[in-house]
């Protein structure tokens, strides 16, 4: 089982508090794991981080981050976290072989670092953090299945936590389909097919609906104190939108030399990658101003097939983003209980419907329990996103490399975990102010 097994506790965590200073001198020697490693292509690994930040999450954007933030504040966030967040990847992915010895988990790559409490903490923040962003994957695939089910029918009958069960029901046929991430491949491709299909039909209808509409309101809502909450939540949604918080499990899948190759990945998902996204965040707020929803295909008006077909699209995108993102848990549950060989071995398949299916049906009743999705996201860049990313990548770095480290590079990486931990302390409190208001406003297995 690689790093769980308690005899090789030793080599990953080491019996010194600093024990990579010693073995820089190995050869890098690759963990034990039931998934594949080092078959991807930079290119691969770059369209599997640009499918994250695509996701049907961008169509919510205009709404959870240029709504508070206003023309200037969400612009210049957008921008500056992309920055950042392109920083704070880097850092990660340079310390993949630190050591001597390939991370090819978050919670590795800390317990390497750090030690046992560390690889327990980060186990479980990043966990949390992956858990939550599939919550609110399958709320969104059930906003997309009540958006067609709307434009058909005009009874109420069909409630959205029905279809977030659907949802959740096609999200796990598809988990147990899909033995291991590098086994996405093909369906990668479809990926950013439907990511295409829904991004330009809601560019271009905001497009027609801001041409035909041109009275709107770009005010920040609320009151001046509801708005320093709204305004810190929607930073929160910023990180949220440019980090997965497992990129270390994405690098474990490409192909040597690995650093170099993430790099290349990288720079694509921050460059061509977040394009589609400013397209959508911006054209929204542009054409609805501060009415623009939480998910950018409700408030477009047009042809009805044109927008079926744009959340049909959303629907299918979201089952296979949602796969990326609980591929870390899949990965550990697997390699723990020896899950190896063919993916259609009767005790292979079996695992995958009795495991997989529970975890989803888990994820599947907390979406339907509290299906507010602007709320999920800021609550998770508060309490993991902004730990994980940006918080942990800077001090792991400043431990890792502090003899090469000068001064002035010791005080910066001191000052992001400083600020960066404010931000999440902030964050995370705004976050569950804005769920407790909804929680007055709506009933649990709320019809939103």
């Amino acid at each position: 089982m690689g790093v769980m097994e308690d005899q090789k506790n030793d080599a990953v965590f080491g019996s010194d508090p600093h024990p990579v200073d010693q073995q820089q001198h190995l050869a890098v020697d690759i963990p034990e794991t039931a998934h594949q490693i080092s078959r991807d292509s930079w290119f691969q690994v770059g369209f599997v981080l640009t499918t994250g930040i695509n996701s049907a999450y961008v169509l919510g954007y205009s709404g959870a981050v240029m709504v508070p933030l206003g023309w200037v504040g969400g612009v210049v966030g957008l921008i500056a976290a992309t920055a950042i967040s392109l920083y704070a990847n880097v850092l990660i992915a340079e310390l993949h072989e630190f050591g001597g010895k390939r991370h090819i988990r978050y919670r590795d790559l800390a317990g390497f670092i750090y030690g046992r409490k560390a690889y327990s903490l980060t186990w479980l923040l990043q966990y949390v953090n992956l858990f939550m962003i599939n919550v609110g994957y399958i709320i969104l695939a059930g906003q997309a299945l009540k958006a067609i089910y709307v434009l058909f029918r005009e009874d109420d009958l069909m409630k959205l936590p029905y279809f977030i069960a659907i949802a959740g029901f096609a999200c796990g046929i598809f988990a147990i389909s899909i033995p291991h991430l590098s086994a996405l491949r093909i369906w990668l491709g479809f990926s950013t097919l439907f990511s295409l299909i829904y991004i330009v039909v809601a560019v271009a209808l905001s497009l027609k609906d801001g041409i035909e509409t041109p009275s709107r309101d770009y005010s920040i809502p609320g009151s001046k104190t509801s708005r320093i909450f709204t305004t810190i939540g929607a930073a929160a949604s910023l990180v949220f939108a440019f980090n997965t918080g497992m990129l270390p499990e994405i690098q474990a899948t490409i192909r040597e030399p690995v650093v170099s190759n993430m790099m290349k990945a990288l720079y694509f998902q921050f460059s061509i990658g977040v394009l589609p996204l400013y397209a959508v965040a911006f054209m929204g707020y542009w054409a609805y101003g501060n009415n623009s929803s939480s998910y950018l295909l409700n408030s477009v008006s047009g042809p009805v097939w044109v927008k079926t077909m744009a959340n049909i699209a959303s629907f299918l995108q979201t089952v296979i983003a949602l796969h990326i993102f609980a591929s870390p848990m899949y990965e550990y549950l697997d390699t723990k209980y020896h899950i190896k060989g063919s993916a259609l071995a009767a005790k292979n398949l079996s695992f995958r419907v009795m495991v997989r299916g529970g975890y989803l049906t888990v994820t599947t009743l907390v979406a339907a329990l509290l299906p507010f999705i602007g709320d999920f996201m800021s609550l998770t860049g508060a309490i993991s996103t902004f730990p994980l990313t940006f918080i942990l990548a800077n001090h792991m770095y400043l431990v890792a490399k502090k003899n090469k480290l000068t001064s002035t590079q010791k005080l910066w990486h001191w000052f992001n975990v400083f600020f960066f931990g404010c931000m999440s302390v902030a964050a995370a409190v705004s976050a569950l102010r804005l769920i407790a208001v909804d929680s007055r406003t709506y009933h649990v297995f709320a019809d939103l």
